[in-house]
């Protein structure tokens, strides 16, 4: 497997926070509204869940692996 680059991981990783982030703000705000469109909180709620997966799996690729 070829090495990645650990700094466009962490790049990407800083920009799918702070998607992450701007979701959750969103869906707040959306939650408040009185005309709360629940398929769009749905969907927000389901892109921000994907966002966090891919979160996760960048920051494990930046986790060495150790040869026991």
């Amino acid at each position: 497997m070829a090495e990645e680059d650990p700094a466009k991981i962490t790049a990407q990783l800083l920009e799918l926070k702070v998607e992450h982030r701007d979701l959750d703000e969103a869906i707040a705000r959306l939650a408040e509204s009185i005309q709360a469109d629940e398929l769009s909180i749905k969907r927000l709620k389901k892109r921000k869940l994907k966002i966090k997966d891919m979160i996760s799996s960048l920051e494990s690729r930046l986790i060495p692996d150790l040869d026991a």
